[in-house]
């Protein structure tokens, strides 16, 4: 195996602060690096999976690793999202792999209690869900269930669960056991009024609502004895006005009354603001609405903030903010952060985009994914590492046509195994769809995809890089590589979805597409975006003409703009940005056609239609493969065996179109199966078997 590079030079002074130790209760973490708790799609049906995704990251450096949020009774069920466990001895057996491999690289692991309360349906248990008051959350419950409101017994019964599931842990070797007081998860459910209208010891007052919480770390710590710390992870603010959990007011009084109980605070935002985008934060973002906790307690606090510079973080710690540098997202896409920062290698750190892909496929209830860390989710089930990847398997050299995402990752993975690679762009600059979406309103972080990948390039000697040189299938043939990888992309498309009668709408103004658009061409009079994508194109197309200084509508036939992000997090504040824009948006309306008068839109529930002006329709649809040259040189093969070339393969959107995360991951397959033989896919006990194949 070949590592990315060697250390090349020592820890720059001014992170030494990162990399003291830090006392939690009766355990000490190495530096400053925590990850923090965060759902890898997992659960404890993929124990060896999720143990890979952990391990990779305590020998990445962290010195503290938590597994994701772990139900402490079958009255806490979250499915479908494939939340962990600790019910009974086998959940113990499936948690103490994951701990093992994390110990095994010197790190600390952290598991999080959790009980949902009433925000959960428990559809597989059919268990009743539990609250303060019978009051449950709308907005996460996507099951046709309320709450009942618990007694006295059900609050002991609680209590004793959190006790034998803290025994579990300890018993599974982890080094901190949480107390989850987040989210809107049962424990904060306790805290707020609006779910808690108690009149008893446990309602009423602040003190009388913190009860529950106390006690719950009390029985906590009396569980795991001197052996493990003991967290609380707590929403520190909701940014919800008087109706949420508010720093200045709850924060501040919980802390008051309890702030010095726990061995470890973790702090962290609402469900909402929590792992907000780079479209919509900054980096640090939490800063403001976590800085109170360090003031009021004398024990260590962790919180988040998808930190990615060094220098933020020390500021961070200088400035008393965090005692540790919590991460989920950074530590996703480069698990390796610490280590770098460490050997004095910070140009090699692979910066989260903070685009949520990871975030999304927890959400789709699936193994977590990463844009810019293909072997996020892999480690264990195909033995991929984010570092190491084996040394070349032929002396074949490589021509890699396209510098997009998947161009770009296939060349840096394929100098990293020792290949002599040429890639070819056809254009002056590299990166491909990255550099040209990158250039949309609220998209710049994405530029670290390109940005990122030549970086690691231009250190590669083998590695050759032609601009400007767009190739026809004569000198792909001329060219001489044994191994051709066409990673030409994909273009929008104009076509129009058909209409009902089975013909598409008829059209006599100008037809634009987001190609059109990034290109630089510049629309005429009102403007009309049909947005047939489930992801973010159409918003961000209509956005940036918007801030240009056109007129612009967005209609779709989907419920909602931009359906798929939410997923991501986004969906609510892409709308809310069109609106401030004053963009008119039309959902659940299909294009029935355009003339002179406008667009006519007809609802898809009823029919019923409405007209919008519309001098410019932009069509945001599907994407068609830029396979000229993949056609021409199939319609070559006797010239292509005669040139030596052994194979030719697409990848990336000239493969299948998708989003970049897709063609990342493309790229990264076809560098790391070449010359391997049969890739080996291991399949967790009792999740099934498929067969998987190379592209």
């Amino acid at each position: 195996m070949t590592s990315s590079s060697e250390p090349s030079s020592t820890r720059d002074s001014r992170y030494d602060i990162l990399f003291e130790p830090v006392a939690i209760g009766p355990v000490t973490a190495k530096n400053r690096f925590y990850q923090v708790p965060h759902a890898t799609g997992t659960g404890c049906a993929m124990p060896n999976t999720r143990a890979g995704i952990r391990a990779v990251k305590a020998e990445g450096g962290w010195a503290v690793v938590c597994t994701g949020y772990c139900s402490i009774h079958p009255t806490s069920d979250d499915r479908h999202y494939p939340f962990s466990s600790l019910w009974n001895d086998a959940d113990v057996r499936a948690q103490a792999i994951m701990v093992d491999a994390v110990h095994a690289h010197g790190a600390l692991a952290g598991v999080e209690l959790w009980h949902g309360g009433g925000v959960v349906a428990n559809k597989v248990t059919r268990e009743a869900p539990l609250s303060p008051s019978g009051i449950g959350e709308p907005v996460w419950i996507t099951h046709p269930v309320q709450p009942r409101t618990m007694d006295r017994s059900d609050i002991a019964r609680l209590l004793s669960w959190q006790r034998d599931a803290a025994k579990r842990a300890r018993s599974a070797g982890f080094d901190i056991v949480y107390v989850y007081a987040g989210m809107g998860y049962l424990p904060l459910q306790f805290l707020l009024s609006r779910y808690n209208k108690r009149t008893d010891s446990y309602g009423g007052t602040f003190e009388n609502r913190a009860r529950l919480l106390r006690e719950m770390i009390e029985i906590t710590r009396e569980a795991v004895g001197g052996d493990c710390a003991v967290a609380v992870r707590l929403t520190a603010e909701e940014n919800m006005g008087v109706r949420g959990f508010r720093g200045e007011v709850e924060g501040e009084a919980l802390l008051d009354l309890i702030g010095d109980l726990p061995d470890l605070w973790d702090v962290k935002l609402g469900f909402s603001d929590d792992g907000v985008t780079s479209r919509f934060a900054e980096e640090a973002y939490h800063e403001p609405f976590i800085r109170y906790v360090k003031a009021k307690t004398g024990k260590p606090v962790v919180g988040v903030g998808r930190f990615t510079s060094p220098d933020t973080m020390v500021r961070q710690v200088r400035e008393g903010i965090l005692d540790l540098i919590g991460a989920a997202r950074p530590s996703i896409a480069d698990p390796f952060l610490p280590r770098k920062i460490e050997e004095g290698r910070i140009d090699e750190i692979r910066e989260c985009i903070g685009c949520n892909v990871c975030v999304a496929t927890y959400a789709e209830g699936v193994p977590i994914r990463c844009t810019q860390n293909p072997t996020m989710g892999e480690e264990w089930r195909r033995g991929w590492h984010p570092e190491k990847i084996p040394a070349r398997g032929s002396d074949d050299s490589v021509l890699v046509v396209g510098s997009g995402p998947a161009g770009l990752e296939c060349a840096r993975a394929l100098g990293q195994r020792g290949y002599r690679v040429t890639l070819a762009e056809a254009g002056r600059d590299l990166g491909g769809r990255v550099l040209r979406e990158s250039r949309l309103p609220g998209l710049a972080a994405w530029s670290r995809v390109s940005a990122w990948r030549l970086g690691r390039l231009e250190t590669m000697r083998h590695v050759e890089i032609y601009r400007e040189s767009r190739l026809a299938a004569d000198d792909v043939v001329e060219f001489g590589a044994a191994r051709v990888v066409l990673a030409t992309g994909a273009r929008w498309m104009a076509g129009l979805p058909e209409s009902p009668d089975g013909g598409e709408p008829e059209v006599t103004v100008e037809v634009m597409t987001p190609d059109d658009v990034m290109d630089g061409r510049t629309p005429s009079g009102a403007v009309l975006v049909l947005d047939l994508d489930p992801y973010y194109m159409g918003g961000v197309i209509a956005e940036k003409l918007a801030r240009d200084g056109h007129r612009v509508s967005l209609a779709t036939s989907a419920p909602v703009v931009s359906p798929w992000t939410s997923y991501t997090g986004e969906q609510h504040g892409i709308m809310v940005r069109l609106l401030e824009c004053g963009i008119d948006v039309v959902t659940a309306h299909r294009l029935v056609a355009i003339d002179d008068r406008g667009a006519e839109l007809a609802s898809v529930y009823g029919g019923q239609t409405r007209n919008l002006a519309c001098d410019t329709l932009i069509v945001v649809g599907a994407r068609a493969p830029v396979d000229e040259l993949e056609r021409a040189l199939a319609g070559r093969p006797d010239d292509v065996e005669a040139a030596g070339i052994t194979d030719i393969r697409s990848i990336g959107d000239l493969h299948a179109p998708g989003a970049i995360v897709h063609a990342v991951a493309s790229g990264h397959r076809y560098a790391r199966e070449l010359d391997v033989g049969d890739p080996v896919v291991r399949v967790e006990p009792g999740v099934g078997t498929y067969v998987t194949a190379s592209n």
